[in-house]
């Protein structure tokens, strides 16, 4: 075994880690030092990049088999480091106003960056464990950060419990996995892979697990309590990166592990997606708390990458990994910005019927949660539009006409309650005069480059997704699935 080639591939993985190692270390020597931040934002940049280099470079397997590298993984650690880098740039100035800006937050942000990438390259079921457990571990205690706060040490406990309930589910299916099969390596669960129900309930249990991470109805209770108790930016990084760290690892379940002679997973798939867009987006119209309402309609939004996995072809697996970069830049953009609202004194801005009148107070602000807003809808030239028009075309495709018709309908639903701040922001009149503070210029321009993004691939998203569809082509899938 080369372990210094082995470091070398994960070597994203090892920086984050060993920054967070070295984060603990400053901040016991010296508490919230200023440094730790700075780290911070180094160590994801230069990972960020590396990944973003492998993306164009070999795929390959690392130490023994139990991660991949190159290829889907490392474009999955790529959008898993970019939300991480963009939520702890807008983060620092959000919880120096709340006085929450403490470096355990940025160590225990890059542990569970650290944990995603595992989770995102997994090529074990241990790995996947692994990185599971890793992640939302640090999580949960990141949910209860305002544990003064009633509805933060709701969020944590909440998630704690739900959590841990969720990982007995996964690792049953595990063991079930393993007895029937006698490997933990997902290829080789393939090769062995029958339509007894040993291997049927522990695929079935495994999926159960997945689920409730990348909250799919009914495993979606914790979702809306969380993300409204946890701190706004910890919320956009929950929401986006460790979602797309899950969902590429189901990808990858679905793709490699689990074959469809054994059961009709796709017909299960098919009607999780269809509660999850359906209830996401139902619930969503009649919240007044605009997290709330954000946390819903990211569960519609795990129904429309749900749509892609179930075509289970190489264009709907091409399409979920565009979909998770274009979620996790209109989230965090979106979350950002009511990160910045929230910040005021005098009104609770997590209610939306308190935004009237803001659009024309800060402009800036106004336009750049329209710009996020108008593409979680699906409003072109936005990149949301582009990624559902490619799950919706890979339905088509794939023959599922009824579902990439529901996804369009529940998508339509979705202009209701997406453009009810907008309605608030622009054509209402204020019923109480709240001075707003400045942002600063990191936060502001962080946003900007944010929604830059979000009509750049909207436009030009055709290169990015050729790269993606490239990672699916006959001579790749045979090297990875190593035949």
């Amino acid at each position: 075994m080369d372990y210094l080639h082995d470091l070398n591939v994960f070597l994203p993985g090892v920086i984050v880690a060993l920054a967070g190692l070295i984060a603990i270390v400053i901040d016991a020597y010296k508490d919230d030092h200023g440094a730790i931040y700075g780290l911070t934002v180094f160590s994801l940049l230069a990972a960020l990049v590396l990944s973003v280099i492998d993306m164009f470079g070999p795929v390959g397997e690392a130490f023994s088999g139990m991660i991949t590298y190159g290829g889907v993984a490392a474009f999955g650690n790529s959008v898993v480091l970019f939300g991480a880098l963009f939520c702890v740039l807008i983060s620092r100035e959000y919880l120096n106003a709340i006085d929450h800006e403490y470096g355990e937050v940025y160590a225990l942000i890059l542990f569970a960056t650290a944990g995603m990438l595992g989770l995102a390259s997994a090529n074990n079921l241990i790995m996947i464990f692994i990185g599971i457990e890793t992640m939302s571990i640090c999580l949960y205690v990141l949910a209860g950060l305002i544990k003064e706060r009633k509805t933060g040490a709701e969020a944590a406990l909440k998630y704690f419990l739900l959590g841990a309930f969720s990982t007995g589910f996964l690792l049953y299916g595990m063991a079930l996995l393993y007895g029937a099969t006698g490997s933990l390596y997902l290829t080789e669960i393939a090769e062995a892979a029958s339509s007894d129900l040993i291997f049927i309930s522990g695929a079935g249990l495994l999926l159960v697990g997945f689920f409730f991470k990348v909250s799919a109805v009914p495993f979606h209770m914790w979702t809306p309590d969380v993300y409204q108790g946890t701190p706004t930016t910890i919320t956009a990084y929950m929401a986006t990166a460790s979602k797309s760290a899950a969902f590429v690892a189901l990808l990858v379940v679905l793709s490699k592990m689990i074959p469809a002679e054994t059961a009709d997973w796709a017909g299960v798939i098919e009607v999780i997606a269809i509660l999850t867009m359906v209830l996401g987006n139902l619930v969503a119209i009649v919240q007044d708390n605009i997290k709330r309402m954000l946390a819903y309609s990211s569960i519609a939004h795990a129904g429309y990458l749900l749509v892609g996995l179930a075509a289970g072809t190489p264009e709907g697996y091409s399409a979920v990994l565009f979909y998770l970069f274009a979620y996790t830049i209109m989230n965090i953009g979106a979350f950002g910005v009511v990160a910045y609202y929230e910040r005021q004194q005098g009104l609770d801005f997590t209610d939306v019927n308190n935004y009237v009148g803001l659009g024309f107070k800060k402009p800036l602000m106004g336009i750049l949660l329209s710009f996020f807003l108008f593409s979680l809808v699906g409003i072109p030239p936005f990149v949301g539009f582009a990624g559902k028009y490619l799950i919706f075309a890979a339905a088509i495709d794939a023959g599922y006409v009824a579902l990439a018709i529901i996804l369009a309908l529940a998508s339509a639903a979705s202009v209701y309650y997406y453009l009810r701040p907008m309605v608030y922001m622009y054509f209402r009149d204020p019923h109480k005069d709240v001075p707003l503070v400045r942002s600063g210029i990191v936060f502001r321009y962080t946003l900007v480059v944010l929604a830059a993004l979000t009509v750049y691939f909207g436009i030009a998203f055709g290169d990015l997704h050729n790269l993606l569809s490239s990672y699916y082509t006959a001579d790749w899938v045979t090297h990875l699935m190593g035949q």
